[in-house]
């Protein structure tokens, strides 16, 4: 169903507690798995920083309203956090013992996945690299996908919003130079960004996730491109780039790879995977 996020944290904390109302009613269940926006407090299950797009997000603590009145076990982790989980544990990163994930969509969001298990720093904030500072802007600024829109149209003198990312991918293929630039632009600035990171993380694996990456046949050869004209060759030579293989599910399935890794059953999780 629809989060309606706009309507703010506790219109989605209640819209949450309703799914697992309703799934109690339909059999029984053993634990309640969240994957959600903003910056996360893992053990505490609490929301520690939204963007405004979900106003009064901040502060919204999942794990102890659904204990409270259910009795369930609950683990919430960051969208960006499962994702990257799914994709190391069963995904395009399967093998690998270190990943970065990225999403690239209304923003940037990033994920770092060593030995198994997504790395949160000091105070749950790690890999936040959509806030990461390029020129006098920032890399999800320059570089979401929902920046392609807005860049296009502007160029084409219409309306935001005519052009969505699928009708410019659409007419980049048919030759169109504003989309044909617009999306080199993008491109350039993700292999800036992938290649600064790679710089710090030394990844074996790079994930490429997010709506746009359903473009994966006209971005995958450009964005390698890119990463090499940024990154030296003895670093890119031991890493490896991929798009992610579990698309909408990746959250869902990221959740209960979380889940079962803080409820002691992560290891039965990957022996099951590898077998």
């Amino acid at each position: 169903m629809e989060t309606q996020a706009y309507q703010g944290g506790q219109a989605v904390l209640s819209k949450a507690l309703s799914i697992v109302e309703s799934s109690r009613k339909a059999g029984e269940i053993s634990g309640v798995c969240i994957s959600t926006a903003g910056m996360v407090d893992v053990h505490r299950g609490e929301i520690i920083h939204s963007a405004p797009l979900i106003p009064d997000y901040a502060g919204v603590c999942f794990k102890s309203a659904v204990q409270d009145k259910y009795g369930l076990p609950c683990e919430v982790e960051n969208d960006v956090n499962c994702a990257g989980l799914a994709e190391t544990i069963s995904g395009a990163a399967r093998g690998s013992s270190s990943v970065l994930m990225l999403t690239i969509g209304t923003g940037i969001g990033g994920c770092f996945v060593l030995d198994g298990k997504v790395f949160h720093g000091a105070g749950n904030s790690a890999c936040e690299v959509g806030y990461m500072h390029m020129f006098d802007s920032d890399f999800q600024t320059l570089g979401a996908a929902s920046v392609l829109s807005e860049k296009v149209s502007r160029r084409k003198r219409v309306r935001n919003g005519e052009w969505s990312g699928y009708r410019i991918f659409q007419g980049a293929k048919q030759g169109d130079c504003v989309c044909i630039q617009a999306i080199d632009e993008m491109v350039d600035i993700l292999g800036m960004g992938i290649a600064n990171i790679c710089y710090v993380l030394n990844p074996q694996t790079v994930v490429l996730g997010g709506g746009i990456m359903a473009q994966e046949e006209y971005l995958k050869e450009r964005v390698e491109a890119a990463v090499a004209r940024y990154l030296l060759p003895s670093a890119a030579t031991h890493t490896s780039l991929y798009f992610a293989q579990h698309k909408n599910a990746a959250g869902m399935l990221g959740a209960f790879y979380h889940f079962m890794s803080m409820t002691g059953k992560g290891e039965h999780v990957r022996k099951h995977d590898r077998d």
